[in-house]
């Protein structure tokens, strides 16, 4: 009895073990319930975060298209190149990533080649490019502690190699980035953050041939980003190639011809507008910017006061100098203003009121026809014909011939020039258009200015009978396997309005130039006596009292504008040597061997057929 007096009560227990069995059921309730919340009202958020983490979309960049040359040379090419991505596993500050990476580098003597890396808040498993084409070192380092690098990777794009460096840089342009700007302002949905685009030159014209477009791929990455596996791949579709109407062979006897010298040449085929040659001096190593340029290499290039970014054949404006005499010879001979016995004394200056206008010979010329006064480069003869002619005709003809105004060649950034008149000088100055302004017109100084190519526009047409073309820089766009896609035909501006038999006088007039006794361009003349062409000196600023200018950099300009052969030009080229001195002697001798390479180039040509 004891016993049992001893033993608890069952229904003493059973009120606990209610409790128990109760918060158990309410434990397990709330479970249930906090499961179905995510697998059924918020499941599908949870398997994307979840896809997320492991599945990624990764962009597989295009090979951009070849750029050819006329002999079907490579003028731009690929290559594979490596690039430091960063792929953040959740929203987090990229700079201690950045600055552990620069450390790794500084122990190995490296640095990261951009001075300024992306910095600041990233988006989860949104790429981030922290440097491109990095080195082979730098690759042994990010995978030699890939460990201590979680969502750093190394990933193989393709890439720009420019193997003629600054010979090619002016035509050929650069790739670079895509910037904010230009994101904002394409079309479509073909570009994205990231990609690599055309900056300038063909690669900027060409840009949605040369592009191609990225492909995607589907793939499984670890917890430290590296991917582990494929699950599906849309190929890229590489660029368009293109080929030029440019000879390797002329482009490079230009740039050795101006020998570091700043200044320009273009050199065209007068009978259908094509390029043959386009080099601008000071240049740059396009391949600069293949990884992305850094900051010293952008200062050095951008605050440079000889300005290699700029492309002088499309974008120099400069005073034509005597080179323009040949605009007023033909105006006036149309005009019927110059006959075949007209002719004007030259005694080294003409006065007009209180003032002298100096011929470049101060001795003087003499009695002078339009024969001589081409061949001798008379000033006082053109001074003459100018005053005669009048500022309106002198205009209206220069226009006629292209100058002035766009010649529409296939490069970004063209300039117009200025052909002035007393209407452009009220509007532009409030002031009256004087005849001593006529003078100076007429000598291609004052307030006109011309581009290399229009220079070489004008004498294509004196070169070809009157036909002014526009110039021709590209032939074909074409696939790989060499099926045209698009062709680039010449293309007629217009005819100048000018008499054959005028035409025909004003080259024989340049053939004097070059090949008669006192011709100002004889440095030009080649032993087949086959140049035609006009020296040209344009004046930077006036003399001291004393004569003398005030340094170099205050030189004139020297100029010379010529075609070869004779009888039936094949190629007309325009130079320009900034603070050269005088045509006949910096411009003339660049022209000859760019006269001459071409013409080896075709004895090549025909040595392979």
């Amino acid at each position: 009895m004891n016993g049992r007096l001893n033993e608890r009560d069952p229904a003493d227990l059973r009120r606990p073990f209610r409790y128990v069995l109760w918060a158990v059921l309410l434990a397990f309730s709330l479970l249930a319930v906090r499961l179905a919340y995510m697998q059924i009202v918020r499941g599908e958020e949870y398997r994307e975060r979840s896809e997320s983490n492991s599945v990624r979309l990764r962009k597989i960049k295009p090979y951009r298209g070849l750029i050819l040359d006329g002999d079907r040379n490579v003028l731009v090419d690929n290559k594979s190149s490596f690039d430091l991505v960063y792929i953040p596993p959740r929203v987090m500050d990229i700079g201690p990533v950045i600055e552990k990476v620069r450390r790794l580098y500084e122990e190995r003597g490296l640095k990261i080649a951009n001075e300024n890396p992306p910095s600041g808040k990233t988006r989860a498993f949104v790429p981030v490019c922290i440097e491109r084409d990095i080195s082979l070192a730098k690759v042994a380092v990010i995978e030699g502690h890939a460990l201590d690098l979680p969502g750093l990777i190394v990933e193989v794009s393709p890439s720009r190699d420019y193997p003629e460096g600054e010979v090619m840089a002016h035509l050929l342009g650069y790739t670079g980035e895509i910037s904010k700007e230009e994101l904002e302002q394409a079309e479509g949905d073909h570009f994205g953050p990231g990609d690599i685009v055309g900056k300038d030159g063909v690669e900027k014209y060409l840009e949605p041939y040369l592009g191609g477009r990225s492909g995607m791929e589907q793939v499984e990455v670890n917890a430290a980003g590296r991917v582990v596996r494929s699950l599906g791949r849309v190929e890229p579709v590489s660029g368009y190639n293109v080929q030029l109407t440019v000879k390797r062979r002329i482009q490079r006897a230009a740039w050795e011809g101006l020998n570091g010298r700043p200044g320009a040449v273009v050199a065209m085929d007068p009978r259908d507008g094509s390029i043959l040659a386009l080099v601008s001096s000071p240049s740059f190593d396009p391949n600069l910017f293949r990884g992305g340029i850094s900051a010293g290499d952008w200062v050095k290039l951008s605050r440079n006061p000889l300005a290699p970014l700029e492309n002088r054949v499309v974008s120099g404006q400069y005073p034509p100098g005597s080179t323009y005499k040949l605009i007023v010879a033909a105006a006036a001979l149309q005009e019927g203003i110059l006959k075949d016995d007209t002719r004007f004394f030259c005694r080294g200056a003409l006065e007009m009121g209180n003032r002298q206008f100096r011929c470049w010979n101060r001795g003087g010329h003499g009695w002078v026809n339009l024969h001589r006064a081409i061949v001798e480069s008379c000033d006082v003869f053109f001074y003459q014909v100018g005053r005669l002619l009048g500022e309106e005709r002198l205009a209206r003809y220069a226009r006629q011939f292209g100058l002035g105004d766009f010649t529409g060649i296939d490069l970004p950034r063209e300039k117009k020039g200025l052909i002035p008149t007393a209407v452009w000088k009220e509007k532009r100055f409030k002031r009256p258009w004087h005849t001593g302004e006529t003078l100076l017109t007429s000598i291609g100084q004052g307030y006109t200015l011309t581009t290399p190519l229009q220079l070489a526009v004008a004498y294509g047409a004196l070169a070809n009978g009157g036909t002014l073309w526009r110039p021709r820089l590209i032939r074909q766009i074409e696939t790989a396997d060499g099926r045209v896609i698009k062709a680039f035909p010449p293309e007629r501006r217009g005819v100048v309005p000018i008499g054959e038999e005028n035409l025909r006088r004003l080259r024989k007039a340049l053939w004097g130039v070059v090949n008669e006794g006192g011709g100002t361009g004889g440095a030009a003349r080649r032993p087949q006596g086959d140049v035609a062409g006009k020296t040209g000196t344009s004046q930077v600023v006036g003399e001291t009292p004393g004569g003398r200018k005030r340094g170099k950099r205050y030189e004139d300009h020297a100029l010379f504008v010529g075609f070869a052969p004779f009888r039936d030009p094949e190629i007309v080229v325009a130079v320009v040597v900034e603070h050269g001195g005088h045509g006949g002697g910096a411009a003339a001798p660049v022209a000859k061997k760019v006269i001459d390479a071409y013409f080896e180039d075709k004895a090549g040509e025909g040595g392979r057929r």
